[in-house]
C-alpha cells in the first residue's frame, strides 16, 4: 500500500508528505480551517463588556470586537480610547443596550476613526481558547486560552447569554483538536508507503505473494500503532481540557473568596489591605495590559525557550565543559582554604503551631493591617540581609569572568556573568516563608575565606525600605542596593526590585543589571510556589551586552523555569546563545541559535556554565539550601568579633532558629515596636554607617572601614539596637 502525494480528500483538504525519523515517507491531512460561518449568528460581533482589571481597580469597561475568530478589546475611555461609529462597524452585531448608546455618542466621528481607531488592549484567538461560565454570577463568564485568563462581566443576562452563544458557535466551527494551545491536532488520515520494502524484497528474490503477505503484516502492526497514538492523543487532549476548567474553578472560586472579604470588611478593608502589601490606590486608568496585570497578560514578544532536560544532558557537553575550564579551574578554588561550616539547623525545642496566611487575612478583615503584627511561624531563621549574600553564592562565576578578562577573553567573561545573574535566583525556589525585616542600621557581614569573598550589607532607609550591600573577590567587586515595590492582587503578591547591581573587575571593565519581578502566587487556595519572570539587561562599559529573558510559569507549562538570552555586540548582532532553568544549569552555544534550523538540538553543542548545588543532606522546612543553613551559624569566636548591629545577634532570629516559638514572637513584637521610631530617626537626620549615596548615582556604595574596625574590635559607633532601649530599661529596673 503506497499513498499518493498531494491526494484531495473530498472534503477539500489536502494531503503533505512527511519523513518521519526512520526515512519512511507519511502523508498526513492538512485541514484548510475557514473562518467559522455561525448560522443565525453574525461572524462580527461587538458590544460593552466588563472585564477585570485587578484589585485595585475592579471592573472596567472595554469595548469588544469579533471577527475571524479573533476576540479583541479596546478602552474606552483615556488618551488611547476606541473610536466608534456605524461605518466602521458596519456589518457587525452589537449586544447590549450600552454598547448601542455608546456608538450613538460617536457617530460623528468617522474622519476620527480613520486617523486613529484606537489600539487594541488585547487580542485572544478562539480557537485556541476555553469558555465558562460563572456558576455564582448570571453576568460573568470567562475566557481562558492557557496564557491568560479574561474575566468578563455583561450588563445583564441576556447580554452574557448572548456573547456566549455567539462565541461559543463560532469556536464550534473550529476542529475540536484545535482548541488548545501547544497541542498538533492528531492527523485525520495517515497512510505509510511500503515502496521501499517491496523493492528491498523483490532484490533479494522473493515471490510476489511472500512480498504481499510482509506488506499487510507491517500494515498491521502499523495500525496497531496508529490507534494507541490515536488513544493517547484524547487522553491528553481531555487532560489539558480539564486543567482549564479547573483552572477556572480555582481563579472563580478565589475572586468569590476575595468579593466576600471586601463585602464583609467594607471598602477599607481591602483598600488597607493593598496598603499593607503596599498597593497603591492611586493608579490610572490604565491597564498596564504591557506588564503585569489580574489577568497575567503581557503583550512581550514570544520567544522559543529551549528543553534543558537531564536525558538530553550528553556526556559530550560536559566533556566540553570541563576542556574549556581545564585553565580557569587550574586558577580558581584550588588554593582557598577548607572552612567547616554547620550543615544543618538546630533541633526544634517546642512543636510548631500550624497557622496559614489566609487566616491571618480573613482574621483581620476591616483593620489596619499596617498595625497588625504576622506571627513569626512565616518567617525563616533569615533575614534579608543575609539573603543579599545568598545571590553571590556562585562567587566563583566571577573569579571565572575575571581570569578569562585577563586572558581577553570578553565573550566568556560576559556569559560567566549572565550565569552569574541567574544563579542568584536558584535558591529561592520552594522558599515561602518570609525573611526578617532588618532593623535600621542592622548588618550583616560574611567573611568566606573558602570561597575567596568578603561582604557586608547594611539597611540604610526604613522608609522605603533599602538595603545596601558590597562584596569583593579576586580582581573584582560588586555593590548595590535593593528596594522592593510590592502589589496584591489577592491571590498572589507581585514583587518589583527597584535598585541597580554593578560588578566591576580590576581591569576598569563594569557590568550592571536589574534583577526581574518575583511574584508568590496561590495565596488563597493550593501549594505557594514563587516565580521569576520579565527581561533582564547586563550592559557592560565595553562592547559586549547581554539579554536575559525569564519565562512566565503556567498551568499547563511542563517545563517551567526557563531563561533564554543573547550575548550582542554594538553591532546588535548575536554572538551566543544562553538557556536553562534558574534553578537548576545554565549552558551556553556560540552564535544564534534561533537562526538554526528547526530540527537542531542546541543540546547536542552545549556547555555547561553554571549547576545549581546539591540540596543539603538535612532539609528543613524552609527549604533553605546548604549554602543558607550556614549563613546564621554563630560560634563563639566569631560572637567575639562581630558589631551589635549584626543579625546573627537577632534575638527574635535566634529564638526561630532554635524552634523557642514563643521567645521568637515575644521578641519579634518587641523589635517591632522599636522599630516604630526608626522613621522618626531617619527623618531627624541619621545616616547609614558603612555606606552613602553614591556622587553620580543614587546607588549606596561602601565607604570603607568596617573590616578594620573588625580587626581592632571598635565599634563605638555601632548601637545596641537589639537590646531594650531606655524607656524598657527604666521599666525593668522598676519592676
Amino acid at each position: 500500500m503506497s499513498g499518493g502525494i498531494g491526494k484531495v480528500s473530498p472534503e477539500g483538504d489536502t494531503m503533505k508528505s512527511a519523513t518521519n525519523f526512520s526515512g519512511e515517507l507519511f502523508q498526513v491531512m492538512e485541514s484548510k480551517i475557514q473562518t467559522p460561518q455561525v448560522a443565525g449568528v453574525s461572524n462580527n460581533t461587538a458590544g460593552l463588556l466588563y472585564k477585570w482589571v485587578n484589585y485595585g481597580k475592579g471592573w472596567r469597561p472595554r469595548w469588544f470586537t469579533f471577527q475571524a475568530g479573533v476576540l479583541s478589546y479596546y478602552k474606552v475611555h483615556g488618551p488611547d480610547k476606541v473610536t466608534l461609529n456605524q461605518e466602521s462597524h458596519k456589518g457587525f452585531r452589537l449586544i447590549g443596550e450600552e454598547g448601542q448608546r455608546l456608538m450613538r455618542k460617536h457617530k460623528h466621528f468617522y474622519s476620527d476613526y480613520k486617523n486613529n481607531p484606537g489600539r487594541a488592549c488585547g487580542d485572544i484567538h478562539l480557537k485556541v481558547s476555553t469558555l465558562r461560565n460563572s456558576h455564582s454570577d448570571d453576568k460573568k463568564f470567562y475566557i481562558y486560552s492557557g496564557t491568560k485568563t479574561l474575566h468578563l462581566r455583561a450588563e445583564t443576562n441576556a447580554d452574557r447569554t448572548a456573547w456566549f452563544e455567539a462565541l461559543q458557535a463560532a469556536k464550534d466551527c473550529f476542529p475540536r483538536s484545535s482548541l488548545l494551545i501547544g497541542i498538533t491536532p492528531p492527523a485525520e488520515e495517515i497512510t505509510i508507503s511500503t515502496e521501499k520494502l517491496r523493492s528491498k524484497l523483490i532484490e533479494q528474490g522473493l515471490s510476489q505473494d511472500v512480498v504481499v503477505e510482509c506488506e499487510k503484516i507491517m500494515l498491521a502492526e502499523f495500525s496497531n500503532v496508529k490507534e494507541q497514538l490515536q488513544v493517547m492523543q484524547d487522553r491528553r487532549t481531555h487532560l489539558l481540557e480539564r486543567l482549564q476548567l479547573l483552572e477556572a474553578d480555582k481563579v472563580e472560586l478565589e475572586t468569590n473568596v476575595v468579593d466576600e472579604m471586601q463585602s464583609q470588611g467594607g471598602v477599607d478593608g481591602i483598600h488597607r489591605l493593598k496598603r499593607y502589601y503596599d498597593g497603591s490606590d492611586t493608579e490610572t486608568d490604565d491597564d498596564h495590559d504591557n506588564g503585569r496585570s489580574g489577568d497575567g497578560e503581557s503583550d512581550d514578544d514570544e520567544e522559543e525557550f529551549f528543553d534543558t532536560k537531564d536525558s538530553l544532558k550528553s556526556s559530550g557537553s560536559i566533556q566540553k565543559q570541563t576542556s574549556v575550564s581545564e585553565v580557569d579551574m587550574e586558577l580558581v578554588g584550588l588554593n582557598y582554604p577548607e572552612v567547616h561550616r554547620r550543615k544543618s539547623l538546630p533541633q526544634p525545642k517546642e512543636k510548631e503551631k500550624s497557622v496559614s496566611l489566609w487566616s491571618m487575612i480573613k482574621d483581620n478583615i476591616g483593620k489596619d493591617l499596617g498595625k497588625v503584627c504576622l506571627p513569626v511561624y512565616f518567617n525563616e531563621p533569615i533575614s534579608s540581609l543575609q539573603r543579599c549574600f545568598e545571590d553571590v553564592e556562585y562567587a566563583y562565576l566571577l573569579h571565572r569572568a575575571y581570569e578569562y578578562g585577563k586572558r581577553g577573553d570578553s565573550l566568556m567573561r560576559i556569559l560567566c556573568i549572565g550565569a552569574f545573574a541567574v544563579s542568584g535566583y536558584s535558591s529561592t525556589e520552594g522558599r515561602t516563608c518570609k525573611p526578617f525585616n532588618p532593623l535600621l542600621g542592622e548588618t550583616y557581614e560574611a567573611d568566606f575565606p573558602d570561597m575567596g569573598v568578603r561582604f557586608v550589607s547594611e539597611k540604610v532607609s526604613h522608609h522605603p525600605m533599602i538595603l545596601a550591600c558590597h562584596c569583593e573577590g579576586r580582581g573584582w567587586k560588586c555593590w548595590g542596593d535593593s528596594n522592593l515595590k510590592s502589589k496584591f492582587w489577592g491571590r498572589s503578591i507581585q514583587l518589583d526590585p527597584v535598585g541597580t547591581i554593578t560588578v566591576q573587575f580590576d581591569d576598569g571593565e563594569v557590568f550592571q543589571w536589574s534583577k526581574v519581578t518575583t511574584s508568590i502566587n496561590n495565596l488563597i487556595l493550593g501549594k505557594l510556589y514563587v516565580d521569576h519572570y520579565g527581561t533582564m539587561r547586563i550592559q557592560g562599559n565595553r562592547e559586549l551586552s547581554c539579554r536575559l529573558k525569564f519565562k512566565e510559569q503556567s498551568i499547563v507549562d511542563r517545563t517551567p523555569h526557563q531563561v533564554q538570552g543573547f550575548v550582542h555586540n554594538k553591532s546588535g548582532e548575536k554572538l551566543a546563545t544562553l538557556f536553562g532553568k534558574w534553578d537548576e544549569a545554565m549552558y551556553y552555544v556560540m552564535g544564534d541559535v534561533g537562526a538554526r534550523h528547526k530540527s537542531y538540538d542546541p543540546m547536542s553543542e552545549a556547555v555547561q556554565l553554571w549547576r545549581r548545588a546539591d540540596p543539603p543532606e538535612n532539609i528543613t522546612r524552609y527549604d533553605l539550601s546548604a549554602f543558607a543553613i550556614s549563613l546564621n551559624e554563630l560560634t563563639p569566636e566569631l560572637k567575639e568579633k562581630l558589631p551589635p548591629t549584626d543579625s546573627r545577634l537577632r534575638p527574635d532570629q535566634r529564638h526561630l532558629e532554635n524552634g523557642e516559638y514563643n521567645d521568637a514572637n515575644a521578641e519579634k513584637l518587641r523589635l517591632e515596636r522599636k522599630q516604630r521610631r526608626a522613621r522618626m530617626e531617619q527623618e531627624a537626620g541619621w545616616q547609614p554607617r558603612w555606606f552613602h549615596k553614591g556622587n553620580r548615582s543614587n546607588t549606596y556604595e561602601y565607604i570603607g572601614g568596617y573590616w578594620e574596625a573588625r580587626e581592632d574590635g571598635k565599634w563605638d559607633n555601632c548601637r545596641d539596637i537589639f537590646g531594650p532601649d531606655q524607656t524598657e530599661a527604666e521599666n525593668c529596673e522598676a519592676q
